[in-house]
């Protein structure tokens, strides 16, 4: 058998950035708190997580890679709420947002994860923002720190290398 890669959860040492949405900002506020304690129960100091406020789901893939560009990141977390309504602009902003985040992630070469929640109802964004569906923000943070650390481990640093 080869060698398995594998990452941990340790954030120490860490800079990240999470880009939030302006947008259903009320649910969104929740997946940011959810996302920063994941981040600091994980060994990221406050004062290393940085918070970049899009207006929308749809300016999330720029803002991401903007921060992705910058060098002064490890991560990103990207995190907002679009709600299915009565004509197709949520297949356009849902769609648009998975793939430029996806797309900022790979031309950055900087782990971007998605926490960009596309539910079909307000009560579905109030269960993954902290309720009895989890707090997706968080699941994005940890999902963060646990690609950062594979690429870590690919690269043949330790996860408390920075």
């Amino acid at each position: 058998m080869g060698q398995i890669f594998e990452g941990d959860m340790n954030g120490s040492g860490l800079r990240i950035a999470i880009v939030a949405t302006r947008w259903n900002e009320f649910i969104v506020e929740r997946l940011t708190a959810g996302a920063q304690d994941a981040l600091n129960r994980h060994g990221v100091r406050k004062d290393a997580i940085d918070v970049a406020m899009a207006p929308g789901a749809y300016e999330v893939p720029f803002v991401a890679k903007k921060l992705a560009a910058s060098g002064r990141y490890h991560g990103v977390v990207t995190l907002g709420c679009v709600i299915r309504g009565a004509t197709p602009h949520f297949d356009y902003v849902a769609s648009e947002a998975a793939s430029g985040v996806s797309a900022a992630a790979r031309e950055t070469g900087v782990p971007i994860s998605f926490g960009v929640l596309t539910v079909d109802s307000i009560e579905q964004a109030i269960e993954r923002a902290g309720t009895k569906a989890g707090n997706k923000g968080a699941e994005a943070a940890l999902a963060l720190l646990e690609t950062i650390n594979l690429c870590r481990s690919i690269e043949g640093r330790s996860s408390e290398e920075a």
